[in-house]
């Protein structure tokens, strides 16, 4: 969820925030029961957002779901924010040569929103797809591109991490993060040790300005029944020669910087 905050259109993006984060129709008593806000200020903010055309009203089911307008502003962003229009021949290719599942992130307010994927010859089932927002501290992508965040980001990134402990691996804890992003700085690239899902194994690369600011990262996964760590680390040129090809293509668009929250 975006940090709260921001006076009426903040109180209104946690509201959407919310919506969609059942990921699929919800019902106002659901939504009433996960909010902050009181009943009646929390329908009014449903009331414009439906009135807006960002949420759309189902009157014969009672639920509320994103609205085509912004299903519209989210078709705008992913095609002049997002790496995914110029990373896609790319991962195209990459995928292809290694034989694996392929990602494409990016950060957004300390968590990762991975904005494309590709799936291994033989898919494998994980949490990842498209669109999603997953945890910064126990993903590959998310990892890699905390390392390269210039020390004021880094700390209000480090400051939004929940430090859920997902398997056996999973950091919890500031300090032992902080380590690892220090070697990852160090090596260029980075792993996750089945640090959010039992069995899902990653190494992950971050896609660098030439004054080594992170647009985004790109990982090739596994499972540990496939492959380890080694046979990942094998790839690394291959990756990096990816991420290469990506920023260079990248270097004449403007992405914006994400902006530090409050």
């Amino acid at each position: 969820m975006a940090a709260s905050g921001g006076g009426t259109v903040g109180k209104a993006l946690e509201v959407l925030d919310n919506v969609a984060s059942y990921g699929r129709p919800v019902r106002f008593s659901e939504l009433q029961g996960a909010s902050r806000f009181p009943k009646a200020t929390l329908y009014r903010f449903v009331q414009t957002l439906t009135n807006q055309g960002m949420l759309a009203f189902d009157p014969d089911r009672g639920t509320y779901a994103p609205g085509m307008r912004l299903v519209r502003l989210a078709h705008a962003a992913w095609q002049t924010a997002s790496l995914a229009p110029i990373a896609a021949g790319h991962i195209d290719r990459l995928s292809a040569d290694v034989g694996e599942t392929v990602h494409l992130a990016q950060l957004d307010h300390a968590q990762v929103i991975y904005v494309d994927k590709r799936n291994a010859a033989d898919p494998v089932q994980m949490y990842s797809q498209s669109g999603k927002v997953g945890p910064a501290y126990c993903t590959g992508v998310g990892k890699v591109m905390m390392a390269y965040l210039p020390e004021a980001d880094l700390v209000d990134a480090l400051g939004q991490q929940s430090f859920h402990r997902f398997t056996d691996t999973t950091h919890t804890t500031v300090e032992s993060l902080r380590a690892e992003l220090t070697d990852i700085r160090a090596n260029g690239y980075g792993f996750d040790r089945e640090e959010h899902e039992p069995g899902i194994i990653c190494i992950a690369l971050p896609i660098l300005t030439e004054t080594n600011r992170a647009l985004g990262a790109i990982s090739v996964t596994s499972t540990t029944t496939r492959t380890n760590l080694a046979g990942l680390e094998s790839l690394v040129q291959r990756i990096r020669t990816t991420a290469e090809a990506i920023a260079k293509d990248a270097s004449s668009w403007h992405f914006p910087i994400p902006a530090r929250s409050s």
